[in-house]
């Protein structure tokens, strides 16, 4: 039983490339349901892992794997469709491969690596996952307000900065602690 938040996880990373099909064929409705299994998904693996004490290493990796291939591909094909900005499918693939590159760079350097989300990038992940939700509900069920989608936009690009910053203080404050606990 501890497994199904990992099976949960790798069942999102299989939902990527139908997601990202159906958005790239604007078949709005399709890609809707995909994402929103796919969101509420992210929310019952990490109920499940903390709930049951279903926590695992291999969890600790699927998950944020899972949501930043899931975000960037289908921030990317939204933004090659026309639907977002460039700029912001930019910002969600520059912080992506920050986060990534610090961590790489921490492991390589202390050969440790710990990953535990900031609280800033749980906030930034909801309001991906929500500014998403709302564009393809936008497209394909019922217009919503331009103002909500602006606000998400603006919400994303913040938290985006924010988090990202947020990751190079923190990689950086563990090398520094790192080296100064082991030098003496």
């Amino acid at each position: 039983m501890h497994h199904i938040p990992n099976i949960i996880s790798v069942l999102r990373i299989f939902l990527v490339l139908p997601i990202a099909i159906q958005l790239y064929n604007e078949a709005w409705m399709s890609a809707f349901i995909l994402f929103l299994i796919a969101g509420i998904s992210d929310g019952i693996d990490g109920f499940l892992a903390r709930a049951f004490n279903w926590k695992s290493k291999l969890g600790a990796m699927l998950d944020p794997i899972a949501d930043k291939l899931l975000l960037t591909v289908i921030f990317i094909t939204l933004a090659y469709k026309g639907v977002i900005p460039v700029w912001l499918a930019a910002l969600v693939v520059v912080r992506d491969i920050v986060i990534i590159l610090g961590a790489m760079t921490y492991h390589w350097l202390t050969h440790e690596l710990t990953m535990t989300p900031l609280f800033s990038s749980k906030i930034n992940t909801a309001l991906q996952i929500s500014y998403v939700l709302v564009l393809i509900y936008h497209l394909a069920i019922a217009p919503v307000s331009e103002k909500l989608i602006y606000a998400l936009q603006v919400g994303v690009a913040i938290t985006i900065l924010i988090s990202g910053i947020l990751y190079v203080i923190v990689w950086s404050r563990h090398t520094i602690n790192f080296y100064k606990n082991k030098n003496g």
